[in-house]
């Protein structure tokens, strides 16, 4: 399971088209553009550090999914970049910008 196209002209199901990576990576960018937009518009009395945190939180997400993009233009989308195997298509469904696969991940905690 991995962003590989099949050899065959057929698709499996379990496989994630480069298409399909850029169209969640846009869906997951465009989502969290839409939150920096609304904190930027919230009531300036709010809690200022709470909005500063959440608004550090998603310009992080946004890297990770621009460098998911160029991931996807390398070659190196869906390998995870501690063991090198490939990252499961349904964590890719939904995480489409994560570098690491849930084993190491569950490794280094």
């Amino acid at each position: 399971m991995s962003l590989d196209t099949p050899r065959t002209g057929s698709r499996r199901p379990d496989v994630l088209t480069p298409h399909e990576a850029r169209q969640r990576l846009e869906h997951e960018r465009n989502s969290r553009l839409t939150q920096l937009r609304a904190i930027d518009e919230i009531d300036r009395d709010a809690e200022e550090q709470v909005m500063t945190a959440q608004k550090d939180i998603i310009e992080r997400v946004l890297k990770e999914i621009d460098a998911a993009s160029r991931r996807i233009q390398d070659g190196g989308y869906g390998i995870c970049e501690l063991c090198d195997r490939s990252i499961p298509a349904e964590r890719l469904e939904i995480l489409p910008y994560t570098r690491f696969c849930v084993p190491c991940v569950r490794d280094a905690v």
